[in-house]
């Protein structure tokens, strides 16, 4: 083997202080824990926070178009947004145009509900003692992550 070519080490590479997936999986974990005593109060859980946080930007978007958004499959949201239907947050109806889409709206007791958790933002930022800069570099970072990821 020429001097130039690197070597592939697999017992280095199946160290658990080698993967990047590990402090992703766990910094994910910590923050969305963090959301769940400020989200109680309100009987969401943080899939259902984030998927008001789109609804709200956008209220009367397709299932398939938060399912983007969100990066989640319909397997995910489909009971997600059956139960918000049943507790009177949001409206699932067939669109007139095509009716293999579904369109998710929000009705009044889920548009109040963003005055009620407007703090929680605010109060998650705050259990957590990062430097806005860095917060903000990260951000792009995990980002630019998501967006580098080959399809399969």
């Amino acid at each position: 083997m020429g001097a130039n070519q690197l070597t592939y080490d697999y017992r280095e590479a199946m160290k658990l202080a080698n993967q990047l997936c590990f402090p992703l999986y766990a910094a994910a974990r910590n923050v969305t824990n963090l959301y769940t005593p400020l989200l109680k109060p309100f009987g969401l859980t943080y899939t259902q926070y984030i998927v008001f946080l789109v609804l709200w930007e956008r209220d009367g978007i397709t299932v398939g178009e938060l399912g983007e958004k969100l990066m989640l499959d319909n397997g995910t949201l489909s009971p997600l947004l059956k139960k918000l239907q049943q507790e009177g947050y949001v409206e699932r109806r067939r669109s007139g145009e095509d009716e293999r889409v579904v369109l998710i709206t929000l009705t009044e007791k889920g548009r109040d509900l963003q005055l009620l958790v407007k703090d929680v933002p605010l109060q998650a930022a705050g259990c957590i003692d990062f430097p806005p800069e860095k917060a903000g570099a990260l951000y792009s970072l995990l980002y630019e992550l998501l967006n580098s990821q080959k399809e399969k």
